[in-house]
This record gives C-alpha cells, structure tokens and sequence, in this order.
C-alpha cells in the first residue's frame, strides 16, 4: 500500500524530527560534557593524587635521613633534646609508609615495593636506634655498614618515585587530553546549537510565511465566497437551530424588503411581513436541521411585500460550518410564479395540440380511406370506358373516318392515364398505412437494381434499332442503412425516374448520385441531373400530390412520385428538399437519421 502525505502531515514530521535534532544537539553534549567534566576531574585527582604519594615518598625520606642522621650523632656522644626527639620520629615511619600504602593502593607494583621497603625500613630503624646507643667501637661500625649497605632503601624508593613520575606524565597527558575534547565538544555542541537554532528560525519564518499566506488566501476565498453570494440573483439564506437567520444575501433582502444587517438574528417568521409564518414550512426546516432529511423543490405559496402572491420553490439542506461545530440550514428560495403559469398555459396547449393531432390524424385516415375506396371504385368505370371504347374500334373497323379514329385514340389515351393515375394513387395510399419493416439495406444494390431497371425501359422505349439514349452516371459509395427496402425502392424508383426523364432534351444526360454523413450521424443523399431544372419559386409545389411544374404533354407522369418520396422519408423520420435552376439542371437532397438504439433487421 502506498501512503501519501499532506503537507500537514510532512510538517508534523518536519517538527518532529527537528525536536529529535534539538534533543540530541541539546542532551547529548550534555551528557558528553557532563562525562568529561568528571573525566576531567578524576584526571585531576590522580593528578593530585600522585603529587600526594610524591610528597609522602619525600617526607619518608626525610625522616629516614633524620633519624639515621641523629642516630650517628649520638653514638660520638652529642647529647641533645632535638637529636633525640629526631631519632624518635623512627617511630612515625611506620605511619608514613602505612599512608604511603594507603595511597597507592591502586597499583600492585608499588604495593610490593612497599611491602619490600617496610621491611627493610623496620629493621633499618631498629639498627639506627642500636647505633644511637653504642659507643664507637667495631661493633658500631658493623651496625652502620649493616644499616647502610644491607637494607638499601634508597633504590626502592627511587623506583617508586619513578613509578609515581610516570603515572604523574600519563595522568596529566589525560587531563590535558580531557580538556582539548571538552574544548570540542564544547565549541562543536554550540556550533549545532547555532545551526539549530538559524534551522528553527527558517523554518519559524517559512512557517509564518505560508500561514501569512494561507490567512490571505482564506480571506481571499471568503471574499470570492461573499461575493457570488452576493452577486446571485437568487435568493439565498442561512438558518440556526431556532430558525433565526445567520447570512443572507442581497436577493433575499430585496425580495422580503428587509435591509442587509438588520435581518441576521431575526426569526425568519418575522421577515417578509408573515411570508414564513407558515407551520408547516417551519417544521420541514426543522426536519432538515434535526433529522438530516433534505427539501428538494418543496412549493410554498407566500404573498410578498409587494402584495403580490407568488409560488416560491424552496430548498433545504443541512451544513456544517466551517469555523464552529454548530449546524446551520441552507436555503434558497425560487420565485417559479412566471415558470407554473407558462407550464400551465404549455399544459392547456397541448391538450388544444393533442385534440388538433387526433382530428388531423382522424382525417388523414379518412382521407386514406376515401383515397384508397375511390381508387378501387373508379377501377370498373375506368374498364368499362377503355373496354368498350376498344370494342367500338373493333365493331367500326376500317369503316372509321379520321375523326372517329381521333376520339377512340382520346378515349383509349385518357383511360389508360386514368389508370396510372389510379395505380399511383393506391401506392400512395399503401405508403401510408403499411407497416414499416426495417431490415439493413444496402443503397449501393438498390441504385444499381433501379439504373438497370431504368436502362432496360430506354432501350424498350426506342426499340432495338434505334440508338439508346446517351445517359452518364456517376454513383458514388453508398452506405447500408436500417430502413424499410420496398419504400426505399419507391424513393430511388422516383427519384432517378425524374432524373432520367427530365434530362430527355440532352444530347448528353449526367445523372449524379452521392452521399455523405454528417456529424449527428445522419446520412444525406443527393442525385444531381442536368436536365430542365425548374424556378424556384414553385418548389413548395414539388412534393404534393397532383402537382406538376412542367405540362403532361412535355413530360409524362402523374404528379404523385416525389409526394410518395416524401411521405416514405416522413415515415422513416428523414426530410427532402430541392434546388434547382431553369435549364440548369435539379438536384434533390434528402436525409435519413441514424437508426434507434432498439431498431433490428
């Protein structure tokens, strides 16, 4: 798990461990200096110490020379009080020695030279007291060279004063080493402690800095806070626990015309000459502070102080506040007054509208039923007419003027455009009604199956001798769509049909069809020709039914193709529309929208 760290908690950890710093800087000097202060202090002891032995070596000797020095001087006979009392400081070596062993006690070595002079001294002292006593004679002198040459004290207590020389050397080099390192420790502890200190007084500074800075930023943000506060139009209150107001904005002030101090601290019930005193609100505000529950576009009816009734849209949350623990209600109150009476007036409309639809949807039934009846009425008339009209040529024969001939040829014309009529009529009618089937379809295949169809119908036209018509055409890739195929057939059916038969007058026909996608993923087609185009002014006429720009006798047709094409592109929810020019040519777009999330094949 990886841990991230804010900067709160990397100062917690920066001042922790500068108190670590501070504590080593600050204790362990002072243990340091503490542990070489007694260092120190014992080095110095020694120091004495052995200067002690060194004087307690001295005054031995000492008295070992006077005592042996009054011992010889009272055996030549010198009587006096002073040499007396001398020779009776034989007594005290005892004592001497015995601090002197005392004293180095610490060192084994010396320990055996003071065993080795103790006994030596004792029988030394005995001798000079013998020596004291007995008058000049040979006996004396052996007792003198015996105290002098067989208990030679001397050497010994050269080597310990040696011994105590060297230990004095050692121990003082000690001390002077103690002192060099207290004197570094010392200047080193206070060098740290400066650093420590500039360390803290940066980080005191950066510190204050950053809190400097976090206060502007603060008072900063609350004046962008106070601001919009003040600047939205909509009005915005905040409620304690009593329901009394703690901040409101400038809108609700001007809406409950109460001025911008005076309303903090009120109840709210009295703000607004009694918009609020309503039970009922005051306890779903209630609810809101002690329950948690949140008032979501509660309307609440209120006159305000224009005396105007107005519909208030109120809504309710609790918050906490940022600089107490205390709870507060925010609220904001929206005048809906204009909104509920225009939805009101959309509502009474669309009732009027959805009556309007029914009516219109009930007569274009009717008038889908009148279509498709009389089509299938007209049809026996219709063979009657164009039957007997035929049987009449045949009864007349060769016998039928010029004349005659005309009015059957009229008839039989006439009947047979009655028909087409009738044809398309009831193909526009199926359009209609029939249910959709939605399937993929392929455009590509079904151009290509209706610019074949349209070929075979040129070369049927001019017969097989005569020269087919010169038509260019330039498909481009056409996409595969969800559609109904048999209405998609109709409209290309249509739509290169007229392609092909206004651009009869020229030598040579370019018929363009493309298509593009567009960015709502639409899918627009186009089929362009450079036929007899048409005035603009007329295009609204283009997609009805029975409406034709150019006379029947110019070009055949009954005037119901393009308002099948629209009515199958309505079906599909797509739109056509037209551009063109008088002899220059027309081109036809239309789009089909892309299909539903639920459409199949």
């Amino acid at each position: 798990m990886a841990y991230r760290f804010t900067d709160e908690g990397w100062d917690r950890w920066r001042f922790a461990g500068l108190g670590l710093a501070a504590l080593l800087i600050v204790v362990v000097p002072s243990l340091l200096l503490l542990q070489i202060s007694r260092d120190s202090v014992n080095a110095a002891n020694w120091v004495a110490h052995t200067q002690a032995v060194s004087a307690r070596l001295y005054i031995l000797q000492a008295d070992i020379r006077d005592v042996e020095s009054a011992a010889l001087t009272l055996s030549k006979g010198v009587e006096s009080d002073a040499l007396r009392q001398r020779l009776r400081r034989a007594d005290h070596v005892a004592d001497t020695l015995h601090e002197l062993s005392g004293l180095v006690s610490d060192s084994p070595e010396q320990l055996v030279r003071i065993g080795r002079v103790s006994s030596m001294l004792e029988r030394r002292m005995a001798l000079a007291k013998e020596i004291a006593v007995t008058p000049e004679s040979l006996r004396q002198r052996e007792l003198i060279e015996e105290m002098t040459f067989s208990y030679p004290v001397r050497e010994i207590a050269i080597e310990l004063q040696k011994h105590e020389d060297e230990l004095l050397a050692r121990r003082i080099a000690a001390a002077h080493k103690q002192q060099r390192l207290s004197t570094i420790v010392t200047w080193s502890t206070l060098a740290a402690q400066l650093l420590l200190l500039g360390l803290v007084l940066w980080l005191l500074k950066r510190q204050i800095g950053r809190r400097t800075r976090a206060e502007q930023r603060m008072l900063q943000a609350s004046a962008r806070a106070s601001s919009v506060l003040q600047t939205v139009r909509e009005p915005i209150v905040l409620l304690d626990g009593e329901q009394r107001i703690v901040l409101h904005n400038a809108a609700f002030a001007e809406l409950y015309g109460v001025e911008d101090d005076d309303a903090n601290g009120q109840p709210l019930q009295s703000i607004g000459d009694g918009a609020w005193a309503d039970d009922i609100v005051r306890q779903r505000l209630a609810d809101v502070l002690l329950r948690g529950r949140e008032l979501w576009d509660y309307e609440h009816e209120q006159r305000s102080v224009d005396g105007l009734v107005r519909i208030m849209l109120v809504n309710a949350r609790r918050m906490p506040l940022p600089d107490s623990d205390d709870e507060v209600v925010l609220m904001t109150v929206s005048d809906v007054t204009l909104q509920r009476a225009v939805q009101l007036r959309v509502e009474e409309l669309n009732r009027q509208l959805e009556g309007k639809v029914e009516q219109m949807a009930e007569v274009n039934r009717e008038l889908e039923a009148f279509s498709y009846s009389v089509s299938h009425d007209l049809r026996a008339p219709l063979r009657h007419v164009a039957g007997f009209s035929d049987k009449l040529a045949r009864h007349l024969g060769e016998g039928a003027d010029e004349k005659s001939r005309h009015y059957l040829q009229v008839i039989g014309d006439s009947a047979r455009r009655m028909a087409a009529l009738i044809d398309d009529l009831l193909v526009y009618s199926r359009l209609g009604r029939g249910a959709m089937r939605l399937q993929a379809v392929d455009m590509q295949s079904l151009v290509a199956d209706t610019r074949a169809l349209l070929d075979s119908n040129l070369r049927a036209e001019t017969g097989a001798d005569a020269a087919v018509r010169d038509v260019h055409w330039n498909v481009g890739p056409l996409p595969v769509l969800v559609a109904d195929e048999n209405m998609m057939r109709q409209v290309w059916l249509n739509l290169l049909g007229n392609a092909v038969k206004y651009t009869a007058g020229r030598e040579h026909a370019v018929i363009d069809v493309s298509a593009q996608q567009l960015p709502d993923g639409s899918q627009q087609f186009s089929v362009r020709d450079n036929g007899t185009g048409f005035d603009m002014q007329y295009a609204g006429k283009l997609f009805g039914v029975f409406q034709r720009l150019h006379k029947a006798s110019d070009y055949p047709g009954t005037g119901i193709g393009l308002a099948s094409v629209r009515r199958v592109l309505t079906r599909h929810g797509g739109r056509i529309w037209a551009e063109a020019q008088v002899d220059q040519g027309a081109t036809f777009h239309f789009i089909l929208p892309p299909p539903a999330p639920d459409a199949h094949s």
